[in-house]
């Protein structure tokens, strides 16, 4: 059996980098490449939310701004994904801490079309999967999406994560009902 959990909060010192990425806080300058992406119907396609004009991306980037770290259960860190040597910013990076209790977590990320397709998805996500685990101690991260978004199951698979189920028709999602895989992967399938 496990010993006893003890969380802690996470508040990872920024920059994060990869090989060519850096993933850092938001910032109010960040406001025309994130409504870039946000306005785009092939972005939202697949996503909760419709195409947002720049007051709501004003709005909801002020929001990205706060989450750099993870105090408890229900926050979460939403980082910008930017390009290392130029510092383009490309996409944003999530990871939510789901429950203390049983030490779970989800990552999600967003990519602006002209950057797909470089690996840059997997590569931002692996990071949040090693905060998640190596940083925060979590068990398991899931990652949850449309189930016709295949490109963003392959980003998951490419993590090693297994898809564990599709829920046919579970929400009603922009007037419509939707499918939603899950996918998830456990901390000693991650170190391994």
């Amino acid at each position: 059996m496990t010993p006893p959990y003890t969380a802690h909060v996470l508040k990872p010192h920024y920059p994060i980098t990869t090989d060519r990425l850096r993933l850092r806080p938001f910032t109010p300058d960040d406001l025309d490449a994130v409504h870039a992406w946000e306005s785009r119907p092939d972005v939202t396609r697949y996503l909760y939310w419709e195409t947002r004009d720049r007051d709501t991306s004003r709005t909801l980037l002020d929001k990205k701004i706060t989450r750099t770290a993870l105090h408890d259960e229900g926050d979460a860190l939403d980082l910008a994904i930017t390009l290392r040597h130029t510092g383009t910013l490309i996409g944003s990076a999530l990871l939510v801490w789901t429950s203390r209790q049983h030490r779970q977590g989800e990552i999600g990320y967003v990519l602006h079309p002209d950057h797909h397709g470089h690996g840059y998805a997997p590569e931002a996500a692996r990071e949040m999967l090693r905060l998640g685990f190596a940083d925060l101690g979590l068990h398991r991260i899931t990652g949850r999406l449309d189930a016709r978004n295949t490109a963003s199951a392959r980003v998951l698979e490419k993590l090693g994560m297994r898809h564990e189920a599709t829920l046919i028709d579970n929400e009603i999602v922009k007037g419509e009902w939707s499918s939603e895989a899950v996918y998830a992967i456990l901390e000693t399938e991650w170190a391994a």
